[in-house]
């Protein structure tokens, strides 16, 4: 006596495999895409704020001392029109260290200070900020207050590119680290300085 099996719909089946395996991942990258927000990675925020729109230097000021000091390097600079006072001191150790900081990159930033009519005090630079370059120029502060953004608090830090280009402004009472992570990032990014 013989036996029959009932005959399955396998082709069928087969079909619905090979479909699946073609379209499965297009229908998940497709929901990723779309709406698959919460694999997404968060985003990193800036410590510094991006100005724009980008002030290029050399043709808003194509007279300023800076431009001398630009040389294919990217440049710190803190405006400081007052008497180099302990706030004043603060913030060169802030820009001196973060300059340390960034290790075998740092030969690529440079450190402006840029001061009003009172001089600073050239003992206390040399002995203390070696390598640190102090400028008066009153129309460079003016552009620079200009192009800070209203709602952050003034006596920080501005970032220029090797091509004189107003980049970043970071506010005064930024961790030097912070400030360091950004510059990194725009350091391995850039082509340039």
């Amino acid at each position: 006596m013989t036996t029959e099996r009932p005959t399955r719909p396998r082709g069928r089946w087969q079909v619905l495999l090979l479909a699946s395996v073609f379209f499965g991942p297009l229908v998940i990258a497709a929901w990723l895409y779309y709406g698959g927000d919460s694999l997404q990675p968060e985003g990193r925020a800036n410590a510094g704020a991006l100005l724009e729109p980008i002030t290029h230097i050399p043709d808003a000021l194509p007279e300023s001392p800076l431009l001398e000091e630009i040389q294919g390097r990217w440049l710190i600079v803190y405006d400081n029109q007052g008497a180099c006072d302990e706030s004043c001191r603060d913030a060169l150790y802030t820009i001196r260290q973060s300059r340390l900081m960034l290790g075998r990159e740092m030969d690529r930033v440079g450190r402006i200070f840029l001061h009003g009519e009172t001089a600073p005090d050239t003992v206390f630079i040399a002995d203390e900020h070696e390598g640190l370059v102090t400028l008066t120029d009153a129309t460079l502060s003016e552009l620079l207050i200009d192009k800070k953004p209203d709602e952050l608090a003034a006596g920080g830090y501005y970032l220029i590119d090797p091509r004189g280009n107003l980049v970043m402004y970071f506010h005064p009472d930024i961790d030097p680290g912070e400030m360091v992570d950004d510059i990194k990032r725009l350091l391995r990014l850039s082509r340039i300085g």
